[in-house]
């Protein structure tokens, strides 16, 4: 006699979400696809390290193959979803595969939002990949070796002055760790120009930076900026982003170098789902996150919108719940059972503002600066997968803090080729 088949789930996004709650089913009788266009999982909140030369790429990155290789019950496909048909519950992929599910999670994450300017997307790219990260990288380091040839002073100028648009978690840690490559890292390094000289304004159309914290922490993170050489500008919205730079307001900022962490949109696989979705593209869910008529489809991390009294931030920490409520859902059905809705917990909200200096807000805990800095160390290393990882973190950083050196600073031609067609249209 057959064994009864067992029930499919297919994951879309390796990200936090999909991630979590597939290694959360790991002893669950389902059969599980886990299907994304990277290769990896991406420790996204440091990105920005990669960005700014501080990690090199594999140190917040690990392939998802690796990380499931003794998970018997998942197989890992490198692809792109086309198309998602609910009515015959099948996922299909742009190479023509089409897979079938008896349940599904969408967890594909965001892109960057231009609030409709889609056109200042080449003059001010955004970070949500590594492929990002390494473009802002070679545009940072690219910008300097321009301006070390510049014959024109106005001209190296406008090399040396950096935007950063919008002052969320993100905006404020490149924003910092810029001013210090600057005033640290290539201080001794160029013969015509002076780095020191360089500045890094941060644009804030909101009335302070990092407005998820409490004012008085936002109040100190702008402090602690200003203390690193960073020109904060609250309270006006950019107006245009050109490839000469940026107009704020009646004001006209001559920068080669804009880069933007002012607004994120929900991934367009959410439309393909035919749920509400709310002003961001999100995909409202109901309380244990499946669709109002799709009990069998499932939407977790930056792109679930959630009604609650406190809404759920799009933070990794927020992904990782989801994805394993997710999980625990899926496994009372199979018991046939049912479990309280998905309720989010606030451990806290942590930011990195530069070298020995942060920001921590966690239940009554406010900490700022040096010790707020070490926390965020801490905080961030122990939530890195895998061992390796740890370790080539731990000593980079190590290294930077003693010496204030950043060694993952190489652009390669094919890069600098790219990003001269961006900045010069």
């Amino acid at each position: 006699m057959n064994s009864p088949a067992r029930p499919r789930l297919i994951v879309i996004g390796g990200g936090f979400a999909g991630l979590w709650a597939v290694r959360a089913l790991a002893r669950s009788k389902i059969d599980i696809t886990l299907v994304d266009r990277c290769n990896h999982h991406l420790f996204q909140p440091l990105l920005y390290q990669v960005a700014t030369a501080g990690l090199s790429a594999p140190a917040i990155a690990a392939p998802l193959r690796h990380i499931l290789r003794n998970q018997r019950n998942v197989q890992v496909l490198m692809a792109q979803v086309s198309g998602i048909d609910r009515t015959a519950r099948t996922v299909t992929t742009s190479d023509g595969n089409s897979l079938s599910y008896d349940y599904l999670l969408v967890a594909s994450g965001a892109n960057h939002a231009y609030f409709g300017r889609d056109q200042w997307a080449k003059h001010a790219p955004g970070l949500k990949t590594l492929e990002d990260a390494l473009m802002i990288r070679a545009r940072i380091l690219g910008a300097f070796e321009r301006a070390e040839c510049a014959n024109d002073p106005a001209e190296a100028r406008a090399w040396l002055n950096f935007v950063v648009v919008g002052a969320g978690p993100t905006g404020v840690e490149l924003a910092g760790t810029l001013a210090e490559i600057a005033r640290h890292t290539l201080r001794s390094e160029f013969r015509h120009i002076d780095p020191t000289h360089a500045r890094v304004i941060l644009i804030e159309s909101g009335p302070r930076v990092l407005s998820a914290f409490e004012p008085a922490m936002s109040g100190k993170a702008q402090r602690q900026l200003e203390k690193l050489g960073v020109e904060v500008r609250l309270g006006v919205p950019v107006a245009d982003i050109d490839a000469d730079g940026v107009l704020l307001g009646s004001e006209r900022i001559a920068a080669r170098t804009v880069l933007w962490a002012a607004g994120v949109a929900a991934s367009p696989l959410g439309a393909m789902l035919g749920a509400p979705l709310d002003r961001a593209g999100r995909v409202q869910v109901k309380g244990d996150l499946s669709l109002p008529l799709h009990p069998e489809i499932f939407v977790g991390g930056d792109l679930a919108s959630i009604s609650a009294k406190k809404p759920v931030p799009g933070t990794a920490p927020a992904a990782k719940q989801m994805g394993t409520y997710v999980a625990q859902v899926l496994q009372a059905r199979l018991r046939k059972r049912t479990i309280k809705d998905f309720v989010y917990r606030d451990y806290g909200s942590l930011a990195a503002i530069g070298r020995m200096a942060a920001v921590v807000q966690m239940g009554p805990l406010r900490l700022s600066g040096f010790p707020a800095w070490w926390l965020w160390l801490a905080a961030h290393v122990f939530f890195l997968i895998g061992f390796r990882n740890r370790l080539i973190v731990l000593i980079d950083w190590a290294w930077a803090y003693f010496t204030h050196e950043r060694y993952a600073r190489i652009i390669t031609t094919d890069r600098t080729s790219k990003i001269s067609k961006a900045v010069n249209g």
